[in-house]
């Protein structure tokens, strides 16, 4: 504990109010009556948040190198020489994400007030719903991997409780166990990566394994426990090819998608490999991986939402291919820049989910933007709240995704090579055109519903003007505020990752890179997906010395070149829904290439794919054994054995005859025979 600092002994509290809340709820919440339910939920949350804020006040006066406070609230396991505390950890890591984490679910909590009022199952929604925030800050908060992996595991099980919330509903309970399942699988290479650390370790906790992983691991055994991590942080951060699950989690009413997609579960895989990226910063392989594995699902999950109808599933596979933007940003040793796009995309997401649920609340219920349309008119400040979304989410300059997203696209540039950079430009384009597709469809154009609109109240319309404030203005804490000279969210970060390094104009973002990563980038600017660069970017030291202004700075050049694309991609929605002569074009591009189409609306097959390679193979295999072992054999056995004691059971009433005599002589003949035998 810092001395002078006492209030950071009360960071217990912002796991243990959302705990208090859920459970509140789940012992009296069907008594009290749904004003009391949401006072309490909504007020836990915010308390949480309003303690996270003065824990970040009290952080900011910290010295850097003393911002890693660590809290044991007791001991909880202690075993010969295993000893595992519950125990917290703040560092700038856990501060930024608690703050978020906190405040992001406060605004969502609020909304559903209004969006859950009518539903009979109150109580019950807000006690998962408090629930799930505890574990994510446990998550965040933990200071070791026994203590993250019951967060880890508990959002897991909200997830599954909220996406089945409606369970009636066949889709609901598919979803939620497809969800459970495929998170499950990532999850257990994460376990086995927590057993791995601490064999070569002797401990499990953060302080022990990260002080300095280089000198226990080579880089054979870092690369396996990276790799082992990054499988759990597929599975829960929805990356290819786990990532089927979260467009099927949309079953979830609408404010639990935007607490899955913009705070909690989702977010919980970039947090852990940000976490561990002391051990992924020794083997150059595994930051491959995590590189290239995020560019796919980035690219993959885009081009899937430029042709989906689901206004919900829209935003679902946007989510996907943002996280896949993170993770390219951890591959290519920019961890500063993934967690500032988690931060900036946080808000603009969970505005865009709430959005689109006041615009589903509104239709009663539909989803297909297809039947839609001229909603502005009618529920305007919604629109304006949601295109404040979409632009911050399209990357357009001077908002919050602007920043960020750059940030990933110039440390994709400078570690990454030209071809990443331009695959995931491209991507970045898409966003602009699958989110200004939404506004043009649904708000734009001809009337296409005839139900009675419900207009959003106050408590639903607060927090969109709330969350759109913070996707306009979140992106400045990431705003260079002196040319080469740094941002506040890269120092913010450095205790974590490490200051940036900055060598003439280019500033390549190496903010967890390793001493070699560092060294790369001097000279002739050559930095690589790994160890050495190979066709990496060269800038001679001439230019990088002479290039001191905006006009000749090839990160201004990149920036450009981002904007560019994000107006690009908006200009062509608008183009292809909103003229006369483009509203034709989709429909035959459509036909014109009704193979990459079909790719497209069936999400390049993935679930295809694994309904035959796993899922049929196991429904058949399933009734194989219940028909050849359960039905032909055990039943048999059973029902033999039953059969045979019955029968033994029915020989012994007949041999109760009430009859004297017939008693006298069985007793006789037992004499006789005993003295026989004898």
């Amino acid at each position: 504990m810092v001395e002078g600092n006492q209030c950071f002994s009360y960071l217990w509290l912002v796991p243990a109010m959302p705990l208090f809340g859920a459970l509140f709820n789940l012992l009296l919440g069907y008594r009290v009556g749904n004003f009391i339910v949401s006072v309490v939920a909504c007020g836990s949350i915010g308390l949480s948040f309003l303690v996270s804020l003065c824990l970040f006040r009290s952080f900011l006066g910290l010295a850097p190198e003393d911002r890693h406070i660590e809290l044991t609230v007791f001991q909880w396991i202690s075993s010969g020489s295993f000893n595992v505390p519950l125990e917290f950890l703040l560092d700038p890591l856990s501060m930024a994400m608690i703050t978020m984490v906190s405040g992001v679910s406060f605004l969502i909590h609020v909304y559903s007030v209004g969006y859950m009022e009518k539903d009979s199952c109150f109580s019950r929604y807000f006690f998962y719903l408090n629930l799930f925030v505890f574990f994510m800050l446990t998550l965040v908060l933990a200071g070791n991997f026994l203590v993250l992996y019951i967060g880890w595991e508990g959002v897991g099980l909200c997830s599954y409780l909220l996406i089945s919330f409606w369970y009636e509903r066949r889709t609901a309970a598919a979803a939620s166990i497809k969800a459970f399942v495929v998170t499950r699988f990532g999850d257990f290479f994460f376990a086995l990566g927590i057993m791995l650390i601490f064999v070569q370790f002797g401990s499990i906790q953060f302080h022990t394994v990260f002080a300095n992983p280089a000198e226990v691991l080579d880089s054979s055994m870092a690369m396996w426990i990276a790799l082992l991590i990054f499988a759990g942080a597929v599975g829960k951060s929805a990356q290819v090819p786990l990532h089927t699950w979260l467009p099927d989690a949309m079953e979830a009413p609408t404010p639990v998608s935007a607490l899955i997609h913009a705070a909690t579960m989702v977010t919980a895989g970039v947090y852990l490999v940000a976490r561990c990226y002391p051990i992924f910063e020794l083997s150059p392989y595994a930051l491959q991986v995590v590189g290239i594995i995020g560019l796919l699902t980035a690219f993959i999950s885009a081009t899937v939402a430029l042709v989906h109808t689901d206004i919900k599933k829209i935003l679902a596979f946007s989510t996907v291919s943002q996280l896949g933007h993170m993770f390219l940003a951890l591959g290519v040793g920019a961890p500063g820049a993934a967690i500032f796009h988690l931060l900036t995309h946080a808000f603009a997401k969970a505005l865009l989910f709430l959005g689109s649920g006041a615009v589903i609340h509104a239709l009663d219920d539909e989803q297909d933007i297809r039947k839609m349309g001229a909603l502005r008119q009618y529920i305007p400040a919604t629109f304006l709240t949601f295109t404040i979304g979409a632009l911050a989410m399209s990357g357009v300059p001077g908002l919050a995704g602007f920043f960020s997203k750059d940030a990933i696209l110039h440390a994709t540039f400078v570690n990454g090579g030209p071809l990443m950079w331009a695959l995931i430009v491209l991507t970045a384009s898409m966003t602009g055109f699958y989110t200004f597709r939404i506004i043009f469809v649904a708000f734009f154009g001809d009337k296409r519903w005839d139900v009675h609109l419900h207009v959003p109240g106050k408590v639903m319309i607060i927090p969109l003007v709330l969350l759109a404030i913070l996707a306009a203005v979140g992106g400045y804490m990431g705003v260079p505020y002196v040319l080469g000279g740094g941002d506040q969210i890269s120092n913010f970060f450095a205790p974590n990752f490490g200051a940036p390094e900055v060598h003439g104009t280019i500033e390549p973002v190496v903010d967890g890179g390793s001493a070699e990563a560092a060294e790369a980038v001097e000279g002739e600017m050559e930095v690589v997906e790994g160890e050495v660069a190979e066709g990496g970017v060269e800038v001679a030291e001439g230019e990088a010395a002479e290039e001191h202004g905006p006009a000749g700075s090839p990160e201004m050049l990149l920036m450009l070149v981002s904007a560019v694309m994000a107006f690009g991609g908006i200009g062509l929605a608008y183009f292809f829904y909103m003229t006369p002569v483009g509203r034709d074009v989709p429909t035959l591009l459509s036909e014109r290439f009704g193979a990459v189409y079909g790719v497209f609306t069936n999400g390049w097959y993935f679930d295809a794919v694994y309904e035959v390679v796993f899922v049929d193979p196991y429904i058949k295999g399933s009734e194989f054994f219940w028909k050849a072992v359960d039905v032909a054999v055990l039943d048999k056995v059973v029902s033999g054995v039953a059969g045979i004691v019955l029968g033994m059971g029915g020989l012994l009433p007949g041999l109760q005859l009430g009859m004297i005599r017939w008693y006298a002589t069985v007793m006789v003949l037992g004499a006789i025979i005993i003295i026989l035998y004898s």
